[in-house]
This record gives structure tokens, sequence and C-alpha cells, in this order.
């Protein structure tokens, strides 16, 4: 990385540090594929119109923890900055924090203070849903979502050596360290269970060791000499849905325990007394179920794409972005895992980022409706990069939701993609991805299926097509009335000799069903 980028990155954690209240407001710093996971102490010093302002943010989704959307090639190294900013500033080293916050929120309030009433509704939007989200239930979501999401990179890593590894197996070349490669590609997955014991028991409050510990009996080849349920048992059974439930085991009982050991045995008897119970627990009970149900999750998805492939698909690709917008897609990411445990792919990944591809279509068509709203067409071209690569929340919120109806067939756009690579898997040629994570263009390099990598790249992409078409027609022709069109295409131009900085704040328009909505300057930027 070059000097220039290192500074680029620093200089955008510590204007985003000063806009969420300083680092005495930071309570933790996590990432995912793309998204900055910070949690807050006080909401309301978080200055969220400022952060969506910031030319490097393409969104921000307000759920238990404040994300910020910075993209796959930039998240990674702003939280890392971001992280040791808040370390260097809290034990006083830097002796500047508040100057350098002052000087990035002068710098932050040029962006643009102006409410822009089209993200203001998709604001509004996002807080109802949290609302409703905070249930048992996507609780419960949300901690089945940290304990995998951590994983996501490593599982990107090997999926993609393993893709290149078996390309270069079919074609004979490389032969002399073909068994290397294959080694680095599988050790992880041999191992996720350990990873996600040690997770799972951080998660649940128990001693992340000992999760690791209980898990790591699963993949052990020793468990071969055991009989359980009149059978003998294989190294791997149960997979990472039987790691989960003996980790989660380990901390309920590791919590128990230690309710009632004194203090002074409780470093020799609480980890004992927690890694023997779940450990028995594990060898002779969730081992074999959780087997029976990771083998049930993988017949059952081969058996609906299979037989009802169109359908399914149908409905899949037409739910996902509903199901993204509520967090119940976290949901899937143990079936995605198990899947790829048990059959080396998911098939159900490729049809899911059918929505985003729907999705794109919708943001396209808009931009070519809409020639004379530059405030929507320039938040669409800040967006829509990020939507290729499959991180829709900038499209989702800044775009299609708070319109209305350009969600919606944004969403039958998903399901036309969606149905193609169902009936494609219907008729015996399935596009599975060999990790989870990433959708749209960057899944290519986790592609694989029955019929090989070459042809599952040709349906998935051919799906992608299917999509991005079926988007963009339906949207084009159904997604905004003819009177909502013309009034969001009355919005004033920018003037071409004015710089975005002097560019004039649209004024609020009235959409199709009579509210009022803004035509800003893009809110994000690529």
């Amino acid at each position: 990385m070059s000097d220039s980028g290192a500074t680029g990155h620093a200089a955008t954690a510590r204007e985003l540090l000063a806009l969420v209240g300083g680092e005495h407001n930071v309570t933790s710093v996590t990432n995912c594929i793309s998204r900055l996971r910070i949690g807050v102490a006080d909401r309301a010093r978080v200055r969220e119109q400022d952060i969506r302002d910031h030319p490097k943010v393409l969104g921000v989704v307000d759920d238990e923890t404040f994300q910020i959307v910075l993209g796959p090639a930039a998240v990674s190294k702003v939280a890392e900055e971001f992280a040791r900013l808040v370390d260097f500033e809290r034990v006083g080293a830097g002796g500047g924090s508040g100057a350098d916050s002052a000087a990035a929120e002068g710098a932050a309030s040029g962006a643009g203070s102006d409410a822009d009433a089209l993200a203001a509704k998709g604001q509004a939007i996002r807080a109802e849903n949290k609302r409703r989200n905070a249930t048992p239930f996507k609780l419960f979501l949300r901690s089945i979502a940290n304990i995998f999401v951590p994983l996501i990179p490593a599982l990107i890593a090997c999926g993609i050596l393993a893709g290149v590894t078996g390309v270069f197996t079919n074609l004979g070349w490389l032969t002399p360290v073909l068994p290397a490669l294959d080694a680095i590609a599988k050790g992880f997955m041999s191992l996720i269970m350990v990873f996600v014991g040690v997770n799972t028991a951080k998660e649940f409050g128990g001693t992340p060791i000992l999760g690791g510990a209980v898990a790591a009996i699963i993949p052990f080849a020793g468990v071969a000499d055991i009989q359980a349920f009149g059978a003998e048992l294989a190294p791997g059974q149960g997979g990472v849905l039987g790691a989960l439930g003996a980790a989660a085991l380990c901390a309920y009982v590791e919590r128990w325990t230690r309710r009632w050991v004194p203090g002074t045995l409780d470093i020799l008897i609480t980890p004992t007394v927690a890694v023997l119970v779940s450990g028995l627990v594990t060898v002779y009970g969730l081992m074999f179920v959780a087997g029976e149900v990771s083998a049930a999750i993988g017949v059952a998805a081969d058996w609906l794409l299979g037989q009802a492939g169109a359908l399914a698909g149908l409905i899949l690709g037409g739910l996902f972005l509903p199901l993204v917008m509520l967090g119940l897609h976290q949901a899937l990411i143990p079936i995605h895992t198990t899947l790829i445990g048990v059959d080396g792919y998911t098939v159900l990944l490729p049809v899911l980022a059918m929505a985003g591809a729907g999705q794109v279509g919708a943001a396209a068509a808009l931009y070519v409706r809409l020639k004379h709203n530059e405030g929507i067409r320039s938040t669409i071209r800040s967006a829509l990069p990020a939507g290729l690569l499959g991180v829709g929340e900038p499209l989702i919120y800044g775009v299609t939701l708070p319109l209305g109806r350009p969600f919606l067939t944004a969403c039958a756009g998903g399901a036309a993609g969606g149905s193609f690579l169902g009936l494609a898997n219907q008729l015996g040629v399935s596009a599975g991805s060999t990790a989870i994570g990433p959708s749209g263009l960057a899944l290519f390099p986790l592609l694989q299926g029955s019929r090989g990598i070459g042809a599952a790249v040709l349906v998935y992409g051919l799906g992608l097509v299917v999509g991005y078409i079926a988007g963009f027609v339906l949207t084009y022709f159904f997604g905004l009335s003819r009177q909502a069109a013309a009034e969001l295409n009355a919005a004033e131009r920018i003037a071409p000799d004015s710089s975005p900085a002097d560019a004039p704040t649209a004024q609020a328009q009235p959409d199709g069903d009579g509210s009022r909505r803004a035509d800003a300057p893009a809110a994000s930027g690529s």
C-alpha cells in the first residue's frame, strides 16, 4: 500500500472518529467484509448525517452497532486505523484529540449539513425496523451473525484458493505444488468447528478457549472409536452446528459452575467441569443429532432446488432484500456454512445474490428515467459500483427503499434472476459458492457447481444478466408513476459552473404518494 493510501485511510478514520463522538464514545470496533461496526455509548453524540455525507462513506446502517459502509477495499484498513486511534487517544499519548476532532468536524461540516429528505426517509425506515427487530429471536440471530461474521475473511481466502486449486488440477498446471495449495485451502475448513466454538463461547458469556476446546472434539480423529446411538461416530460429524451447540452448552455449564465453586478452586474446577460435561454431551448426543440435522439441510436444499428450482429461486431471490432489511438473513449463515461443509459449496448463496442484481438494474433504470434529477443520479453514481460488487445498503437505503415502488421492482428483478438459477439447478447445472460473504461480481472467484467451475460461472453470469435486465425493465416501466416521474424530473439541474460544494440544495418535491422528499446532492461517495 502506498504512503498516500495509508495517509488517506488514517485521515478517514480520524474524521469518522470525531463524527461518532470521539474515542470516549466508542465501546467497540470491529469490521466485516464491507462495514465498520462501532459500538457507541451515547447515540445522540453521533453525527449521522455528516457521516453519511463523508466522501468515503457508502452508507450507514444503525443497528445494534453503528455500521458505516466503506466497501471491501477500504474497510479493513480504516478499521485498523480507527482502532489504533481509539487506543492512542484513550491513553493520552496524542494530546491533541480535541484539536483533531475540531478540525475533522470543521472539515466535515462543509460536506453539506442540509438534510436530504430521501436519506431521512430511509433513516426513518431503518429506525423503525430497528425498534421492531429488538425481539429475543432477532437478537439471537444477531448473536449467530456475531459468531460467523469474523470467520468470513478466512472462508473467502480458502474458498478462492480451493477454486484456483481446482482449476489448476483440471488443467494439469503446477502439479508439484498442488498438494500444498490443497492443504492451505482445506486446512481452515477442517478445523472451522474450533473457531466456531471459540466465537460461540465468547458470544454466550463463556471463556472462548473452553468453547474451542470442547468444539475440537468434533474433528478429532479419535471419535471414530466411539459408538453413539448404535453407530460409530465419524470425525467432523455434526460440523459447525454441533460445534455451536457444544460451545454454547460449555458456556452455560461454566457460568453455572462458577456460581457455587469457591474462588480459590475456580481455576481448577470450573473449566474441568465445563469441558467434561459439555464434552460428554457432545460425544454422546450433539454430534449425532447435529450430524443428522446437517445431512437433512443438505438433502432439503438439494431437493428444493432440484425439484422446484424455478419456484424456489423465484421466492428466495424475491424475498432476500426484505430479509436483509429486517436482519433475518443472519439465520442463513449457519445453513450456508453447513452446506459448504457437506457439499463443498452452498447453492443458496448465488440464488440470494440475484436480489442485488435486481437492485442494480432498478438503480440503472432510475438513473435513465430521472435524467433531470441530479441529486438522485449523483447518489446512484456513487452507490452503483458498490452495488455491482454486492454491497447493497447504499442503494437500498439511499435510493430504492425511500422511493417505495422501485424497491418492489428491484425485488421482482431479483426474483427473476433467482428463478433462472433455480431452473438451471433443476436441470442439473448448479452454481454454488465455496465461501460466504461476497455477492454480485465479487462472487465469481468463489463459484463451483455440479458440472464444474466453467458451468457454474456461465450459469451465475447469465443469472446476473437476467436480474439486471429484469430489474431495469420492471423499474423503468412500473417503478415510478407518471406523476412521480414528472415531479422528480422537475428538480433544478446543478449549474454547470458550480463546484460540488457550491451546488444548490434541491427543494423538496412531492413523490407519487403525496409525501415530501428532497433531491439533494449525493450523500455518499464511491
